[in-house]
């Protein structure tokens, strides 16, 4: 009995395993199909099943052949059976669509006589176009039993079931595919406007209206799910007003789009889309082609000449459409001409990018990194910047333009035929996942079933084994081609410049020297003849470092492109290069580590001061490939190593200079990661960590020079008879230093016991005037000029003074300018237990018991007015003065002193020596508002980030904002303002300064 159910057993699982062997997943379902009505008797025919078996989803390819046999009459289902055992072009293309597209399977389950359609292309030579897909449409308009709307959309349906057909079964390409689409979808927009025009004759016989097919179907590209973008032109008929015409063309666009995209009966076919006409949504729908030249030759955006580049007449009148598209040619042709046009264009590519949630840009065939956005945004880029001068290259549609391109020697071959590759693969996955349920797609899908299917769709296209493991080799070629397509986008625009004037293996470009100089021109550079010197002379020859920098370039010249001064990155680029060409880790570097390259791009780029420090150190390029190099230093670590290097020098003058060194590499440390964003979260957390930075740096520098001063004094004359402090005033006490600040400082002193007054005031006085001459001097290195003129008596008193000289002084003759400037002392260098006593010495002066006097505030008031009304540069507008202007610097911080001088004795946290933290603990003791607070802190940070971005663009310091249109270009682009949008940076300044000044008027002027 146990044999016999054994072998019971085996005979019901014999035509599972074999199933299973055909790629069936749920055997014992498929058994159930193929015993079930419809298909009894073709559970044994040997065809059938292999065929089955090769789709890309034998389950869902059975259980859809199950559904139309079952749905079809006797008559046809009869048809049907013998055809599928005996043609096996038809059984191929029935069963391949069936196992790729569930959506199409319930077409045919609904409308089971549609199969015919697929008995009609046989022909593999047959290419059907406009007028075939017109008199398809037509004829499925004769359906009785539906409604208009319904058979165009059943007709539709049934002529992209021909499509798929072809396409999954080879007999079609992907360029056809996506030409045949597009031509359907031309013919069902002319046969929505037929039928529009048959409901509304009165608006036909009013209008001439064409309808031009934009975007993927203007290229004759189109998905098998899209939105179908469209341009609606009109021009009024013989004897018919404009105004009436315009109207009548309306009703005719807006009764196609709803024809198209209705929802009810057999669903939607596609929605159109008009937004890409001139002023978009809010524009109207239709305009006369008078009207859309007037719009483009005035006020039309870069990209809206892109999107141009496709624009084809699809449907209405022919003649029309052709006088829009031969008319806008001319201004698509010279967009590359306007100013920033790359720009524009690479920053919409970012914006794009940006716009994709976080969860799907791993998914993303088309918008994400290395998908289908990047070959076709590489494409029109080179096709705009180049079809200016050579027709060939005007074509809309994506794969011909990139052949041209590679024909007229503006792309190289080898990357040529990559791209076209990638981009083929790419939009076959894109048109399978749309397939399935005819939903318009484009992320990867995740479910296992999914990739399954997809994987034995695509199998041959797959440069891998798929039997072992479908789905893994799916993903293995999608990666492999988005990041061909990443690296191809990257390098595309750059390449061929390099092919144009250097000495290159065959296959290259032929680029010509005046295309290369129109592309270094459509790209920012402001002098394409010195910029192709600098490439053919980094480029060119056999060396090592010329075979890494012809790899590197491509890139690089992208990087310098995005910045306000690419001619000034590319210039310092070569400077470098020249510098540390064969030094062995500067080539690892460049080669081996891609981040820091580019952040080297970046510091090239984006003004004078970081390549100025570089370029007279260069090994300094060394810290941008370390992930921690760019992390500012602390007090303690920067003392120690210059205190070090003073320690080792033979003189106080190579000692000062060994420190000086050290100062210049950290500035360009501070400097580099302030221009690549890494100093904080949000401007004013940056801005007080470069203050920070470049205050520890001063103090230690300082530290240094005064002990090798002290050294060197003593090695001519003894032991010096007086200890000395160093106190930092102005912005160095407060911490808030500047790349362009000077070093206010106060000196004390005190002898030492036994010492002679005088003889200790002659040697405080030679030490601190060598420690100014030495940091001063002129050398390689970036000076520190220390300003003293803030001491008692300014540049009329002793440099030096003892802390009883200080105290007299400050008993008998103090003004309150010098309490208040009193407010940032703060001891950085020297000895610390005289510098504390110094400071026990001076708080009783900048934090009054008593608050301050109303002849001193009236003082205080009468200095500040005077100071606006004659420090102000000559020809400086007020509005736009970082430092002295209305609402800059010294408006807030001479409100924020007078505060901390009038309750500094009464709210602790106002003993501060740091603006933003004593306008934090004024909000705190219920001084100020925290509205008023917020203004002022936001000028602040404003304005002293506009002083760091002049320093770091010009080289050099500045209170205004640069006259130069680069410079001021720069200067945006630091505070995070995109290109061609310096004037909102002024707008946003004035308006934050204009705010500030009305809280400084109520609050330090006293005004209502």
């Amino acid at each position: 009995m146990a044999v016999e159910e054994q072998r019971a057993g085996s005979r019901v699982s014999r035509p599972e395993n074999r199933l299973v062997r055909r790629g069936f997943t749920d055997p014992a379902r498929a058994v159930r199909l193929l015993e079930g009505p419809g298909l009894e008797g073709l559970a044994d025919d040997p065809l059938l099943l292999d065929a089955l078996g090769a789709t890309a989803d034998p389950d869902l390819a059975l259980l859809g052949l199950a559904r139309l046999l079952e749905a079809a009459d006797p008559a046809d289902r009869h048809t049907l059976r013998d055809t599928l055992t005996t043609s096996k072009p038809l059984r191929d293309r029935l069963l391949g669509v069936l196992g790729v597209s569930t959506a199409l399977g319930d077409h045919l389950a609904r409308h089971p006589h549609d199969w015919h359609v697929l008995v009609t292309f046989e022909l593999r030579d047959m290419h059907p176009g406009p007028e075939d897909f017109r008199r398809a449409l037509a004829e499925g308009l004769r359906d009785g039993d539906l409604s208009p709307a319904n058979a165009l959309r059943v007709a539709y349906r049934r002529c992209l079931l021909a499509i798929a057909a072809r396409d999954l079964t080879g007999t079609t390409d992907l360029a056809q595919t996506a030409a045949e689409l597009a031509d359907l979808a031309g013919a069902t927009l002319q046969t929505a406007l037929d039928l529009a025009a048959e409901q509304d004759p009165q608006a036909a016989a009013a209008c001439r209206l064409a309808v031009i097919g934009m975007g993927k179907c203007g290229g004759r590209e189109l998905n098998y799910v899209s939105d179908v973008d469209v341009v609606f032109v009109a021009e009024p008929r013989e004897g018919v007003a404009e105004q009436e015409a315009i109207k009548a063309a309306t009703r005719l666009a807006a009764a196609l789009t709803r024809l198209c995209a209705d929802t009810t009966g057999e669903g939607t076919i596609w929605p159109v889309d008009a937004n890409l006409r001139p002023e978009g949504r809010n524009g109207p729908l239709v305009r006369t082609l008078a009207s859309h030249l007037a719009y483009y030759q005035r006020w039309a955006k870069t990209w809206e000449f892109q999107a141009l580049l496709k624009a084809r007449p699809v449907a209405g009148d022919a003649e029309l459409g052709a006088a829009y598209v031969e008319a806008l040619a001319p201004m698509v042709w010279q967009a590359a001409a306007r100013d920033n046009f790359v720009a524009d264009v690479q920053q919409m590519r970012r914006r794009v990018i940006d716009s994709i949630p976080a969860t799907e840009l791993d998914r993303q065939l088309k918008l994400g990194p290395g998908g289908l956005r990047d070959v076709e945004f590489s494409v029109q880029l080179l096709q705009l910047v180049h079809g200016r001068t050579d027709p060939a290259l005007r074509s809309g549609n994506t794969l011909e333009a990139l052949a041209a391109l590679s024909r007229g020697g503006y792309v190289g071959r080898a990357d040529a035929v990559s791209l076209d590759t990638a981009y083929r693969f790419l939009r076959s996955l894109e048109h399978r996942i749309q397939l399935y349920r005819l939903r318009r797609t484009h992320l990867m899908p995740t479910a296992a079933e999914d990739l399954r299917r997809l994987a034995r769709s695509l199998a041959a296209l797959i440069n891998d084994d798929t039997r072992a493991d479908p789905m893994a080799a799916l993903q293995r070629e999608w990666k492999r081609h988005a990041m061909e397509v990443r690296r191809l986008h990257e390098k595309l625009f750059y390449r061929p410049l390099l092919d144009a004037v250097a000495e290159l293996p065959p296959g290259a470009t032929g680029l010509t020297p005046d295309a290369a100089r129109a592309r270094l021109e459509a790209l920012g550079y402001a002098d394409p003849a010195a910029a192709l010197r600098h490439i053919s002379a980094l480029a060119s020859g056999v060396s090592r470092k010329a075979a890494i920098q012809r790899t590197l370039l491509p890139v690089l010249l992208g990087w310098f492109a995005e910045s306000a001064d690419p001619d000034a990155g590319l210039l310092n680029f070569r400077q470098v290069s020249d510098a540390l060409g064969r030094t062995p880790w500067y080539l690892r570097l460049l080669r081996d580590e891609s981040a820091a390259a580019e952040q080297l791009a970046r510091v090239l780029s984006a003004g004078r001061l970081a390549p100025d420090l570089l370029l007279r150190a260069p090994e300094a390029v060394a810290m941008l490939g370390d992930p921690q190099g760019l992390e500012p230093r602390g007090r303690a670590a920067l003392e120690g190593e210059i205190l070090a290097a003073v320690g080792r020098a033979g003189s106080a003058a190579a000692a000062v200079a060994a420190a000086r060194s050290v100062r210049r590499r950290e500035l360009f440390r501070t400097a580099a990661a302030d221009v690549l964003g890494r100093l904080g979260e949000c401007p004013a957390e940056a801005l007080d960590t470069a203050g920070e930075a470049l205050t520890a740096l001063n103090a230690a520098t300082l530290q240094g020079a005064l002990r090798a001063c002290v050294a060197g004094w003593e090695a001519e004359h003894g032991d010096l008879p007086t200890r000395i402090a160093v106190i930092a005033m102005g912005r160095f006490g407060g911490h808030e230093l500047g790349y362009g600040s000077d070093a206010d400082v106060l000196f004390v002193h005190e002898p030492l016991l036994g010492s002679l007054e005088e003889e200790a005031a002659r040697a405080a006085q030679a030490v601190c005037n060598e420690l100014r001459t030495l940091l001063g001097a002129p050398s390689t290195e970036p000076p520190l000029l220390v300003d003293a003129d803030l001491r008692p008596e300014g540049r009329s008193g002793p440099l030096a003074r003892t802390l009883a000289s200080y105290a007299a002084y400050y008993r008998r003759w103090s003004h309150a300018w010098e309490s208040q400037a009193l407010l940032r002392a703060e001891p950085v260098a020297g000895d610390e237990e005289l510098g504390t006593r110094f400071r026990q010495l001076i708080d009783p002066l900048r934090y009054p018991g008593d608050g301050v006097p109303e002849r001193d505030l009236v003082e205080i008031r009468r200095i500040k007015a005077r100071i606006e009304a004659e420090r102000l540069p000559r020809g400086a507008d007020p509005t736009t003065h970082t430092k002295i202007g209305r609402g800059g610097l010294a408006d807030v911080e001479w409100t924020v002193q007078l505060l901390q001088l009038r309750h500094g004795h009464e709210v602790p946290a106002l003993r501060t020596t740091r603006t933003r933290a004593a306008l934090a603990a004024a909000v705190e003791g219920g001084l100020v508002c925290a509205e008023d607070a917020e203004v002022l802190d936001t000028a602040w940070v404003l304005a002293s980030r506009v002083r760091a971005a002049v320093m770091l663009v010009r080289g050099r310091p500045g209170d205004s904002f640069p006259g130069e249109a680069r410079e001021l270009a720069g200067v945006a682009r630091y505070l995070g303002y995109g290109s061609g949008h310096s004037g909102e940076l002024l707008d946003d300044y004035r308006r934050a300064t204009r705010r500030a000044r009305a809280v400084v008027d109520r609050l330090f002027y006293g005004y209502e």
